[in-house]
């Protein structure tokens, strides 16, 4: 018996673009629902549990935000940031990076993210994905090398 050699398919997806579909049909179900994009509740939640979360107290995250902005920080505001009846008082997005390095927390990072239809990896994820990105490509060169090779057997003939 002979051994069936297994066929590559160099036009499978990858997890990228299986991730990507997925999303794209979240959205497509999502997209008649008005305010689908009003996260105001869902960031002071998540604010909420950030802190929850972290061994610093608040008045801790807001001097290490007031340290790394150079800029004031009270445990007033991240209290309003995160109450649900201080709808006055948002979040401001260029506070995002020092909130999360504060807390030690990137959830909102990630939230964020997928909200805008794309994806956060951290440090060492980022390294395997372009490792497996990597690898990916030298299956399909791999491939168009045996391809090409056998074209030109094809072609000496």
């Amino acid at each position: 018996m002979s051994k069936m050699k297994k066929k590559i398919d160099i036009g499978q997806m990858n997890i990228f673009e299986i991730l990507q579909n997925l999303n794209n049909q979240q959205k497509a179900v999502q997209e008649g629902i008005p305010g689908r994009l009003n996260i105001d509740l869902q960031i002071r939640e998540l604010i909420t549990q950030a802190l929850k979360r972290t061994k610093l107290s608040r008045y801790e995250v807001a001097g290490k935000m007031s340290e790394l902005l150079a800029k004031e920080i009270t445990k007033a505001q991240i209290d309003a940031w995160s109450a649900e009846s201080k709808d006055g008082h948002r979040f401001p997005l260029s506070y995002l990076p020092a909130f999360c390095e504060a807390t030690g927390d990137t959830t909102i990072m990630k939230f964020i993210a997928e909200k805008c239809g794309g994806f956060y990896i951290e440090n060492e994820e980022a390294i395997y994905t372009e490792l497996g990105r990597i690898e990916q490509v030298k299956k399909e060169l791999t491939e168009k090398e045996k391809f090409l090779k056998t074209m030109l057997v094809k072609i000496k003939r």
